[in-house]
């Protein structure tokens, strides 16, 4: 008997101990802590939401999964508690918050095949004596003499409640006074935003916005708090830009449109009102069956040192008739400011006495710029398709003494522009099209390279034995410079020289020595080198073509941080832009396979030898002098 007890009590302490390390014992891939926390006062209500269901973490939409909830104090896994605790999936509720509470809470997701974790942060504190609004407050701007709102940030915990089917209402106070919808100047615009009509400097203070609910049969609330700040914006009397009171022409029974462009001088909201008229009667039609109709006004702001909002409406003619010759169409403003107008007056159009000359000449250019632009839009694919049909009129280029058509050179870890996208790229997915598809053979540093030789040696040997050099950055590859093409020559001899020691043809570790910092200058050094040997052979001895390849759109203020060198290089002959052919949209739909299945399409067509992207790449590479196979026309590539 006390030897089946003792294995009781052991059965017993093992499974507890099973239970506390539940999260703890399984691989799971960890998400660590997440960087908001969510707070929360003794008896409010609290929600814990994991962000594990997510696309970039694994595919929810088709892979069955689970969620369970554990408290990293005590490593007991978390389970309903009637008034206390609920869990609902991605969610878990804390229905009565305690200062017990306070702590770290883990949200273990499992698939049939995986593991995820996450840590979510609740942080309890006690409200500050003497005050109704909570300890954490955000800030909210409020403009003083205009209409403007407070919104609570309390949006996604009714979505959620909403996603239940529980009802919840929201009440706001000023201070520890409840707000009335509707009293004084006060108004619910929606259920999370508070409307505050012609601010003053007395708003000023802290909103609570309480969300009040029951759930699970437990009734409950939280709230949040924020500053309403009321700064001093004002707005100046409207300026009407366009009409400016002048005469228009325009022919008989054709279309005609004029906008109305009002400039209202001041900081915050504009509200007024731009209409057009004619006869002292509105035009109030705004569809093209109306003959005479106007546009919905569109707005748009202005900062700098005369800030401000633009406000454009259209006035269209579907059709000029004889009756709307003869009028003046006049736009106005109406605010608290005045009504300022503007007027302009319609004419028919004089007799054109030169249209047949001008049709004539217009023909001529016409056909000359769509000659040139067929041209210079299909050039690359006429060459391109010239070199497929007519090989036997190129060189064979086997017996120039190269062995690669191309050199790849792209940041290196460590180095200033390098990502696993970008060496995803330069690893897989050019050969992928450019070797596998497409016939060429590159040379590509980290796959190609012979361990224990010279960088120097390897970088000039290998650009040497190449026909062209495919050179890859991205937006932040030169970042970190803020030299000239001068300084970045000169940097690349200091490489030059620290290179005769013999560093392999590896991956940079980027350690310049025992305790010392390492420096973007040595970190890039094979970067450097392979641009500096490319560049060198292309513009002075004019014995190489550089491919530039430009994985990232480059704002100007980046463009100008590249070396004088690549500057001129992009000026003369361009850049090929990756970012591009990611960008450009497809005619390909899908429906029934979901979003998935649709980017996967877009992907595959992207890396299609026919793509825009690559044509541009085979384009500037050197000439096959026999038929290569271009498997476009059969089958698309695949990640």
């Amino acid at each position: 008997m006390g030897l089946t007890s003792a294995l009781g009590s052991l059965l017993l302490f093992l499974g507890l101990l099973g239970t506390g390390a539940g999260f703890v014992g399984e691989n799971c891939s960890d998400y660590k802590l997440q960087f908001e926390r969510v707070f929360s006062v003794p008896g409010d209500v609290a929600m814990l939401y994991t962000t594990l269901v997510s696309p970039e973490v694994f595919d929810f939409t088709s892979v069955p999964y689970n969620i369970t909830w554990y408290s990293q104090r005590t490593g007991g896994e978390m389970s309903d508690r009637p008034g206390g605790v609920l869990v609902r999936g991605e969610a878990l509720w804390f229905l009565n918050v305690t200062l017990a509470d306070d702590g770290e809470y883990v949200s273990v997701l499992r698939t049939p095949s995986r593991c995820y974790m996450q840590t979510t942060r609740l942080v309890v504190e006690r409200p500050a004596a003497g005050e109704c609004g909570r300890p954490r407050k955000a800030e909210q701007p409020l403009t003083k003499g205009v209409h403007d709102t407070l919104h609570c940030p309390l949006k996604s915990y009714i979505q959620k409640l909403d996603g239940y089917n529980v009802s919840s209402t929201l009440r706001w106070y000023k201070g520890c006074d409840p707000i009335q919808d509707g009293s004084g100047s006060y108004a619910y615009r929606s259920k999370t935003i508070l409307t505050i009509r012609g601010v003053e400097f007395h708003h000023n203070g802290s909103y609570t916005c309480t969300l009040s609910f029951t759930l699970a049969g437990t009734a409950g609330s939280m709230s949040e708090t924020v500053d309403g700040i009321v700064s001093d914006h004002h707005l100046l009397v409207p300026q009407v830009r366009e009409p400016a009171d002048n005469v228009l022409k325009a022919p008989l029974g054709h279309s005609l449109e004029k906008r109305c462009l009002v400039f209202v001088p001041g900081k915050g909201a504009a509200f007024v009102d731009v209409l057009w008229l004619t006869r002292d009667d509105f035009i109030a039609g705004t569809e093209p069956s109306d003959g005479v109709y106007t546009s919905e006004p569109r707005s748009w702001t202005q900062d700098g040192p005369k800030s401000g909002t633009w406000i454009e409406r259209m006035l269209m003619f579907s059709e000029l008739r004889e009756e709307d010759f003869h009028l003046n169409y006049t736009c106005r403003v109406y605010s608290s400011r005045g009504f300022p107008e503007a007027y302009f007056t319609l004419l028919p159009a004089d007799p054109d006495v030169m249209l047949p000359v001008g049709l004539v000449l217009g023909g001529a250019m016409l056909l000359f710029v769509c000659s040139v632009v067929v041209f210079y839009a299909f050039k690359v694919d006429i060459v391109l398709c010239f070199r497929r049909a007519f090989p036997v009129l190129y060189p064979n280029t086997d017996s120039d003494g190269k062995l690669f058509d191309a050199y790849v050179a792209y940041p290196q870890p460590h180095a200033p522009g390098f990502s696993p996208e970008v060496e995803a790229f330069a690893l897989h997915t050019l050969p992928q099209v450019l070797e596998k598809a497409c016939g060429y053979k590159l040379f590509i540093a980290g796959r190609d390279c012979l361990p224990g030789q010279a960088l120097v040696e390897s970088v000039e040997e290998n650009i040497h034995a190449s026909r062209r050099v495919l050179l890859l950055y991205t937006a932040s590859t030169f970042s970190w410079r803020g030299q000239t093409s001068s300084a970045y020559s000169n940097n690349n001899n200091n490489v030059s020289k620290s290179g005769d020691g013999g560093p392999e043809c590896e991956r940079l570790s980027g350690e310049v020595g025992p305790g010392l910092q390492s420096d973007p200058a040595d970190l890039d050094s094979r970067q450097q080198l392979e641009c500096v040997e490319a560049v060198h052979r292309a513009l002075v001895e004019r014995s190489l073509q550089v491919v530039l390849v430009e994985l990232e759109e480059l704002s100007p203020a980046q463009l100008a941080l590249l070396p004088e060198s690549l500057r001129h290089l992009r000026r003369r002959q361009g850049a090929i832009c990756w970012w591009r052919n990611s960008k450009r949209p497809t005619c390909l739909s899908g429906r029934g396979d979901g979003v998935k299945g649709l980017k996967e399409l877009q992907a595959a067509a992207a890396l299609s030898p026919s793509a825009r992207f690559w044509k541009d790449i085979r384009y500037r590479m050197p000439v096959r002098g026999k038929r290569a196979a271009y498997p476009e026309r059969t089958a698309l590539l695949t990640l």
